[in-house]
């Protein structure tokens, strides 16, 4: 750090010394023993260098279909780690690491990933089918390949880490498919945050404005995507709620993916939703929404919230954001919320000695 210690606010020194790796372990439904390896690893990890950021690429195999997954957290995995994990699902029209590892040069973070691995989480993420570095097939990629997607990741989640349950976080048509393999595989989900999510489309304008095109969807498996519709994610519910140069670095970095992406999650949207059953969600749920986002309306949203059979759920309403809430200019109070609700403690009414 540039700063000397002596110069540091009680504060700063409450957040840059503590040993970060810590963080969201109650949430995470760690074990005591689990805590313990963790605390000896922590110890350990003297030296500034044990605590850069560190990547990895995996794949999983969906039959034939290879999907990318990308990790990232503070240092090497080592033996008996027990990091919280957070598993990070991407909406119809970016790939993973462009709408959750994007780099804005100049502009501030705009990193998920890096966000929380500082926090202390094991970040993970995926191309699903037909996006990215992901095998590019015939199928049109709707939410219920999604979960299947999600499936086939998260037994290498499980194998990497040791941990058989961790978080999502799931954006817009992601945050669809997360809460779909929330209730096919509800023994995998710790907690489950639901962003720019739709429940029945009801009241919104966009998806009313899409729905023009549903024979397009239904008869091609993909759809054009260039700079300009990149772009118009940023500009469509209000101008002047993030900066302009997130929109050209995003297409910068997703491009050369291709001009075309899947239509099967713009089909669900328009013709098929509900797609997820919020009485079948029994995990704890925090629903966050951009106060202008044009296609998740507060009302959809808040009938979903009441459905929600766990007492453990919150909804946040992100001021001055849109649905892109997670680059926008108030990108920081969508991290906060999140934070938050992965790190609640354990209740105590409900803990075993």
């Amino acid at each position: 750090m540039a700063t000397k210690r002596s110069q540091l606010s009680r504060r700063s020194l409450l957040i840059d010394a503590a040993p970060v790796i810590a963080g969201g372990l109650a949430a995470a439904g760690i074990t005591s023993q689990a805590r313990g390896k963790l605390t000896n690893s922590a110890r350990n990890a003297a030296s500034p260098e044990d605590r850069k950021m560190w990547s990895g690429e995996y794949w999983a195999k969906k039959g034939e279909v290879s999907l990318y997954i990308y990790r990232k957290r503070l240092g090497a995995p080592l033996p008996g780690e027990a990091l919280p994990v957070l598993f990070l699902v991407h909406g119809s029209s970016v790939s993973s690491r462009p709408s959750f590892d994007l780099s804005v040069p100049g502009h501030g973070e705009y990193s998920l990933m890096n966000k929380f691995a500082s926090y202390g989480f094991d970040v993970w993420t995926m191309d699903c089918e037909g996006y990215g570095r992901s095998t590019k097939t015939q199928a049109n990629s709707d939410i219920a390949s999604g979960v299947e997607d999600l499936k086939a990741a998260s037994e290498v989640v499980a194998r990497e880490t040791g941990q058989q349950r961790f978080h999502f976080f799931g954006e817009s048509s992601g945050g669809l498919r997360a809460g779909a393999f929330a209730m096919a595989r509800p023994e995998r989900v710790q907690r489950l945050v639901l962003v720019s999510f739709t429940w029945t489309g009801q009241g919104s304008p966009t998806l009313a404005k899409r729905a023009e095109s549903l024979d397009f969807y239904r008869t091609h498996n993909r759809r054009p995507r260039d700079r300009d519709m990149i772009r118009s994610i940023f500009t469509r519910d209000k101008s002047g709620t993030s900066d302009p140069a997130v929109a050209e670095a995003l297409a910068d970095a997703e491009l050369p993916f291709g001009d075309s992406i899947p239509t099967g999650t713009y089909l669900d949207m328009t013709a098929n939703l509900p797609v997820v059953d919020p009485l079948k969600l029994r995990v704890p749920v925090l629903i966050a929404r951009g106060e202008y986002d044009g296609i998740a309306t507060e009302e959809d949203l808040l009938n979903f919230f009441r459905k929600l059979p766990n007492p453990d759920r919150q909804f946040v309403m992100i001021p001055g954001a849109t649905h892109a809430v997670g680059m926008g200019t108030n990108r920081q109070l969508l991290w906060h919320a999140t934070r938050a609700f992965l790190d609640m403690p354990l209740r105590l009414d409900l803990s075993t000695k």
